[in-house]
Parts: C-alpha cells; structure tokens; sequence
C-alpha cells in the first residue's frame, strides 16, 4: 500500500497504484479522455460533503473532488476524510467498482443495532476457514456482515477468548462499524462505542449465561439520549441497562 504525506495529513494511494499496476487505469483514462475535454460539466456520483463508506476502510465525508496528475496520468479523485485525520483517495471513475456507498439512515442503523442483539451464528471451528469468512464478511462492505463478525467475535472473546490475528480482526471490524454508526447516528465515537458494548454485553448475558443467573429481558431498559442538532453533542444514542435478578 502506498502512502504519501500532504500537509501533514495521510493520504492513502492503494486503489489508485492497484488500479494502474493492474494496466486497468489507462483504458479507463482513455475512454474518459474521449468523452470529457476537461472536468467541467462532469456530473459526480458522489458531491463533497456526502457521507459514504469505503470497504475495510470505514465510513467518511467527501472532503474534495480533485483531479491529480500522478505517474503521468490525470484524473479525477474523491477526497475521502476518514476517521483518524486520514485521507483516502479514490477515482472518481471507479469508486463503484470499489465499493464506495453511501452511509446508512438512522432507520436502517437501528436495525444493524439489532444484529448486535441477536444471538451468534455458526462459525467454523477451522480457525482458517474462520478467518477467510470473517474476511470475507468485511470486504464486502455490508455493514449488517460487519456487525455479525464483531458480535461472533465479541461472544468468542468472553467464552475462550482470541487469537491475536481474530483480535485485530474484531478491533478493525469493530472500527468500521462503529465509524458508519457515527455518521448515520450523528453521535460522537464514544457514545457508538459504548452503545454497541452494551449491547453486546446484553445479548451475551441473555445467551451464554449459565443457568444459575437468570435475566428477565422484561426489565431491560432502553435509554433514549436527545440530540442537539445545533450544537452536534450527544444525540440519538440508545443505552442498555440491565437489571438481574438472582
């Protein structure tokens, strides 16, 4: 992966060197060279300031739309501000084929929320075969695969814990799927974060506790945080709390 510095921020060239070195780019250059004189007039997919996903990357805001020269060739990128102060550039021309979306609604999120309730599914017991499908699940992007790996991981911490490749593997997936909740949630990253281990220690407790600890699921509690638009603090963030009765 080649990574360049510009200004002080990261700028992350993978797609475009991948794109060129697969001789992909140059006939996509060219046929984009014969239909545009230049990059006025050009209709986008994707403006500046859309929220949107990259694949393995996570959720971000469109900061520019600029068109580079780099090894020779010009085109056009979206400048993709990604959590952390990195900035991701991706050909505006391909960005479908690499999977950028956009970011979820707050309706569709309270549904990925869900998948972090339900109960785990099979994994293979073939810590390989494991690997690739959690991978597998992450580069395709869906969010709802996303939220699966981080509760069937997160369940197989607390069980019999992780090795360390499934450990970076939850601590990435998790990230992705927290930075999306984010955005679609308006919310700030520590209040996704603790929102999504509530709820994964909620539905932990429900289906992997031992008999000798019951839980009535009449008493849990969902807490519902108002949001001001005007000032982006705390907004629409569901808490759990849970009362156990011994």
């Amino acid at each position: 992966m080649g990574k360049n510095k510009k200004n002080g921020k990261n700028f992350d060239f993978c797609h475009f060197l991948w794109y060129n070195n697969n001789g992909w780019q140059n006939k996509v250059n060219y046929d984009w060279k014969s239909k545009y004189k230049d990059l006025e007039g050009v209709t986008y997919m994707y403006n500046v300031g859309d929220k949107v996903v990259y694949p393995m990357h996570g959720a971000g805001v469109i900061d520019a739309i600029e068109e580079k020269e780099i090894l020779g060739e010009k085109q056009s990128y979206y400048i993709l501000k990604m959590p952390g102060e990195v900035k991701v550039m991706v050909p505006t021309l391909t960005a479908e084929e690499h999977g950028i979306r956009n970011v979820i609604d707050k309706a569709e999120a309270e549904k990925v929320i869900n998948v972090l309730e339900q109960d785990e599914t099979e994994m293979e017991k073939n810590w390989n075969k494991r690997y690739r499908d959690n991978m597998d699940k992450m580069k395709s992007g869906n969010i709802y695969e996303i939220a699966d790996v981080v509760r069937n991981l997160s369940f197989k911490q607390k069980e019999k814990g992780l090795s360390t490749g499934e450990k970076k593997m939850l601590y990435n997936a998790k990230q992705i799927l927290v930075s999306e909740l984010v955005l679609a949630e308006h919310a700030t990253q520590d209040e996704v974060e603790e929102l999504v281990d509530n709820k994964i220690n909620t539905s932990f407790a429900m289906f992997k506790t031992d008999a000798d600890v019951s839980i009535d699921t009449g008493n849990i509690v969902n807490k519902f945080i108002p949001f001001n638009d005007e000032t982006g603090s705390s907004q629409n963030v569901w808490k759990n709390r849970i009362k156990k009765e011994l």
